[in-house]
């Protein structure tokens, strides 16, 4: 597993008046061509991504009561090189001691991605995503 974090995801109660904070408050700019219900910055070469906190849940496998954040409400996110990458870094977290969460599968917005967390809890996303290359330096880049 290169070491890498392509993207932090936050889970948030609003979209839009997150998506505002950090578009016009902090004068962020919106990377186009993102999946409906998701806002991302492109960050160098890490990516955050905004993601409303019922959708996040449900995409972790995680209970969303309705009432506080979700725990855990942050996603760290290691992208890798190829669909059959994302299975072997899986594999080799859970051997190493994490705890299986949601097991890889095709995802919603065309990718492939399963769910971890690491013995102290923190969320780690295991994704390929054809739309968005690692650079030969490992960075991250979204693309429409």
């Amino acid at each position: 597993m290169e070491q890498r974090i392509s993207m932090i995801t936050l889970a948030v109660a609003d979209l839009a008046r997150s998506r505002q904070f950090y578009e016009t408050g902090l004068g962020w700019e919106v990377v186009s061509g993102a999946t409906e219900g998701i806002v991302c910055f492109q960050l160098g070469g890490i990516v955050l991504a905004l993601y409303g906190r019922a959708a996040f849940a449900e995409d972790a496998g995680l209970a969303d009561t309705g009432t506080g954040p979700v725990r855990p409400s942050v996603a760290l996110a290691h992208n890798t090189r190829t669909r059959e990458e994302v299975d072997r870094v899986i594999d080799r977290a859970v051997i190493a001691g994490a705890r299986l969460l949601k097991p890889a599968a095709d995802a919603f917005w065309g990718g492939y991605s399963g769910y971890v967390s690491d013995p102290d809890g923190h969320l780690w996303e295991i994704a390929w995503n054809p739309f968005s290359p690692i650079t030969e330096d490992g960075r991250f880049l979204w693309q429409a």
